[in-house]
């Protein structure tokens, strides 16, 4: 792990590890609002989308060489979309699989999903998903709109993609996108009636993963608990073994080892704080039967930091680890989590982290 993103309420902060610690070597988009930041690892490319408020939506590319970021197009809702509606918020990106290169994807609020072929340079709205019956069902979750929030492209086979949606579950295509299936079967939604809980088409994941050395095997934090989807199973089970706290936002799951993932629990709901005002991760080696409670390093008393679905990644060797809070906080570590080192505590609130290296 050598570099880390926060993209923030006030901008992005790139972070370099130098002579054994860490310096903020950029701040870009000072003072402008960065909902996501993507780090395309086939060409190295950053992406980052941007909420400007009554300016709407933007995106902008920092390319390969270059030192300067450009904006580029914005996903935007055809004409034939429906009345009135348009993207408020890029709230998903990500990158193909070496045999799309120049392929990307962008979840937004209200519930679109748009694929570029050209690295970002215009956007196509996937109808099959937005035009499917099930899309009816969907409602909204973490803004008053359904929103696509975790984008998984299989690391082999750019033709399989699931993606998660507040609140809609998690659909899956295997043709690039001409096809869409509900895979939330096994999910659970208590705060529906009883006879609805288990219905696939209105659960809350707050943030799905797919592990890169065995994309079958999926791990989702649900509003009403974790859940994973090993490799061969056709439904998810409900994991209940994690301490402190089933809820939460963020996860993050080892990129060679299916059975290793991350957590950052909170109190649900109207609270949506630390558990007892201490930040905690979880941490399952054994794909959830048994939980580790990493809390060496982080604050333990009086703390209030909420970790966003995004803010929270792993490199690329499964050891180094960030993430950040609502409160400004970011916090590193490059053992698994056994330690974590505070990089800062007075950034603006954080949406996004993604680490490098």
């Amino acid at each position: 792990m050598q570099t880390i993103l926060a993209a923030t309420r006030k901008g992005l902060f790139t972070w370099r590890r130098s002579g054994g610690g860490w310096h903020i070597e950029r701040h870009d988009f000072r003072g402008d609002p960065v909902t996501l930041v993507l780090h395309d690892p086939r060409d190295g490319a950053l992406y980052a989308g941007l909420d400007l408020g009554h300016f709407g939506a933007k995106m902008h590319a920092l390319r390969p060489g270059e030192q300067n970021w450009e904006e580029i197009a914005c996903p935007a809702m055809p004409p034939d979309a429906g009345a009135g509606i348009a993207v408020k918020v890029i709230w998903a990106l990500a990158a193909s699989g070496s045999d799309a290169p120049d392929q990307i994807w962008a979840g937004t609020t209200p519930g679109g999903l748009f694929r570029s072929d050209d690295g970002g340079r215009s956007w196509r709205l996937n109808r099959a998903l937005w035009d499917h019956p099930g899309r009816k069902e969907w409602f909204g979750g973490g803004f008053v709109d359904p929103g696509i929030h975790s984008i998984c492209p299989h690391p082999r086979d750019s033709r399989r993609i699931v993606v998660g949606v507040s609140c809609g579950g998690a659909w899956e295509t295997r043709d690039g996108g001409d096809s869409w299936t509900n895979i939330a079967q096994g999910m659970r939604a208590e705060y529906m009636p009883p006879e609805r809980a288990a219905d696939p088409g209105i659960q809350d994941p707050h943030q799905v993963v797919r592990c890169a050395a065995d994309p079958e095997w999926l791990w989702a934090q649900h509003h009403n608990g974790i859940f994973v989807r090993p490799s061969g199973a056709e439904t998810w089970a409900e994991i209940k073994t994690a301490p402190v706290s089933h809820f939460g936002f963020a996860v993050a799951v080892h990129p060679h080892d299916p059975k290793t993932a991350w957590f950052v629990p909170a109190t649900k709901d109207d609270k949506r704080i630390p558990a007892d005002g201490k930040v905690i991760v979880n941490r399952t080696r054994d794909g959830g039967a048994t939980f580790e409670t990493l809390r060496n390093g982080l604050p333990q008393e009086h703390a209030y930091d909420l970790v966003f679905r995004h803010a929270l990644d792993v490199d690329s060797a499964g050891r180094g680890l960030a993430f950040g809070s609502s409160t400004g906080s970011l916090w590193a570590s490059e053992d698994s989590g056994d330690v974590w080192k505070e990089l800062s505590a007075h950034l603006p609130p954080i949406y996004c982290v993604r680490v490098i290296g």
